[in-house]
């Protein structure tokens, strides 16, 4: 198993940067595509980006595209997530997630961090 433990969260305004680290404990977890999700208040929990094991590969968002960028390091078994141009509606609580994929055209996630809140005044 792999266990994520988030980081990184915080106030932040409008048009600045964040980076989200993600420390996932656990010898397997070079094998696992990584990915963050998000969850605003009364709303649904939403993929953000997802990379692959290798790091080769990355999917995003729309709504995120061209402002965030997923990475990992895998020595350090940690993939991080820098934020820029943020803005109010990037507001949630940052998941990040282990073993990634893809079900019936949506992403979801076997493990799951606790998540950290980001927020972002205008």
């Amino acid at each position: 198993q792999v266990h994520p433990v988030e980081s990184g969260g915080g106030l932040v305004q409008a048009g600045g940067s964040l980076r989200l680290s993600c420390a996932a404990s656990g010898r397997t977890f070079n094998n696992y595509a990584m990915g963050w999700f998000r969850q605003a208040p009364g709303k649904e929990r939403e993929f953000v980006a997802a990379i692959s094991w290798s790091g080769g590969s990355t999917s995003y968002a729309d709504s995120v595209k061209g402002r965030f960028t997923i990475s990992r390091d895998n020595a350090k078994n940690t993939v991080y997530l820098q934020m820029n141009s943020l803005k109010p509606e990037d507001t949630a609580v940052y998941y990040c997630a282990a073993n990634a994929y893809i079900v019936a055209g949506s992403w979801t996630s076997d493990y799951w961090g606790q998540g950290t809140q980001v927020t972002v005044s205008s």
